[in-house]
């Protein structure tokens, strides 16, 4: 572990034995998790930290926000996208097929196909996964455009909110949803694993909450995305592990890439 600085001898000797994954369990046995815990021989273990809850369309409608109104929507998770076409479905709003979608990564992007007939015309995403790739994408194709950007009421206020107001876009950033934290202190220790790894601010959140005052004291901590990353480094927490960037676009890459310099350290 870093902290202050300086490397704490006891981290960086540290056996990696097991890594917890902050979201649910993959229902598919092939999953790459499970092959890496096999290729380093490792125990990986899922716990989600936060669950959501739906904003209900009585709710939403307080918001006096027309969806119809709007050409082109910012979806920055799958439970964006799952939240998004329920509130639409619940007002009986009918989605143009013109709609532009702008997403954080190939695989929400992907993610759309559950609810639209995909069109790689009218979808785009960052290339490599991080706001930085999404705001490449959006400003290409942002004139004229009225944007909806739907997350959780917990997390408005961020950087795709502040670039959008920076160049002037037109946009809403409703809320459809809200992020509760779950009750994981009666299910494990603060420091039962060698590596955690998070993927939202929320998640990071909820860890705070679950052990006031909580250190590192040699635990390896995990990020995806430029938010979550933040969360860790506001919360006074040092972080090993980072995705995406070019050379390791996911967690399970990431974790691969730690777990092959640990080896080769030894």
């Amino acid at each position: 572990m870093v902290k202050n600085g300086k490397k704490s001898e006891a981290g960086e000797k540290k056996a990696v034995k097991r890594i917890l994954i902050t979201q649910p369990k993959p229902e598919s046995i092939k999953s790459p998790y499970f092959e890496l815990a096999a290729k380093y021989s490792v125990q990986m273990e899922f716990m989600p930290f936060i669950q959501l809850e739906a904003i209900q369309s009585k709710d939403f409608r307080k918001q006096k926000i027309d969806i119809a109104g709007y050409s082109a929507v910012i979806l920055t998770s799958k439970n964006a996208i799952d939240h998004f076409f329920r509130i639409c479905e619940e007002m009986k709003v009918v989605v143009s097929a013109d709609t532009k979608y702008f997403c954080i990564s190939e695989s929400v992007a992907l993610y759309l196909q559950k609810f639209i007939l995909y069109r790689k015309r009218k979808v785009f995403f960052s290339a490599d996964g991080t706001n930085k790739g999404l705001f490449d994408a959006i400003n290409k194709h942002k004139e004229n455009e009225k944007f909806i950007y739907p997350c959780s009421e917990n997390q408005q206020d961020n950087e795709i909110v502040g670039w959008l107001k920076n160049h002037h876009c037109e946009f809403v950033n409703p809320y459809m949803y809200r992020t509760i934290s779950c009750d994981i202190k009666s299910r494990i220790s603060a420091h039962d694993f060698d590596v955690i790894c998070f993927f939202t601010p929320s998640g990071v959140k909820s860890l705070l909450e679950n052990f006031p005052g909580f250190t590192q004291n040699g635990t390896f901590i995990g990020a995806f995305g430029s938010n979550t990353s933040k969360a860790i480094e506001e919360a006074g927490l040092n972080l090993q592990i980072k995705a995406p960037d070019p050379q390791v676009p996911s967690m399970v890459a990431a974790l691969e890439k730690f777990l092959t310099e640990r080896k080769k350290a030894k």
